[in-house]
């Protein structure tokens, strides 16, 4: 049976362990601005997927994907000591693309909203198509006395 929150709780916990292992195990200079962004573990906690981004460049994605790649063992072994339970998970480092696809939003809002604001001056600008109330009105005694004409019966 899988226990959703011991997987919750040690996935937050594998996080804190693999920033902190950035920091401590791995001791390339060449490894730059990597953020953990999540951490997901299988119910049986056998594998976890570390999400990872890069402030940089593609060449320093790769740099960086490169190095998780070498010290993924030396990390394996910090991030077990550190939970301190019978099996430490695999880890398999995933490059987030979490910024991209918020840029891609910011740049499809901002279409919509120069295209939003075209449509409102183009609004202002024009008028109606036909008479400016279309709707009827309650005839006054003047509309009245110009529609009876003299000699025809009124039909009350």
């Amino acid at each position: 049976m899988v226990d959703q929150a011991r997987a919750r709780r040690i996935a937050e916990r594998t996080k804190q362990l693999v920033t902190q292992g950035l920091s401590q195990v791995v001791k390339d200079e060449r490894v730059g601005f990597v953020t953990i962004t999540d951490v997901r573990v299988t119910g049986d906690l056998q594998h976890a997927s570390v999400f990872y981004t890069v402030l940089g460049s593609d060449t320093d994605r790769e740099t960086a994907a490169e190095i998780l790649e070498a010290y993924r063992g030396r990390l394996r072994s910090f991030v077990g000591k550190g939970l301190g339970i019978r099996l430490t998970p695999t880890l398999e480092f995933i490059l987030d693309a979490l910024p991209e696809d918020a840029q891609h939003m910011d740049d499809l809002l901002r279409r919509v909203a120069a295209r939003d604001a075209e449509l409102a001056a183009g609004r202002s600008s024009s008028g109606y198509a036909g008479e400016a109330d279309p709707y009827r009105k309650p005839r006054t005694d003047e509309t009245e006395a110009e529609d009876d004409a003299p000699g025809v019966a009124d039909p009350r």
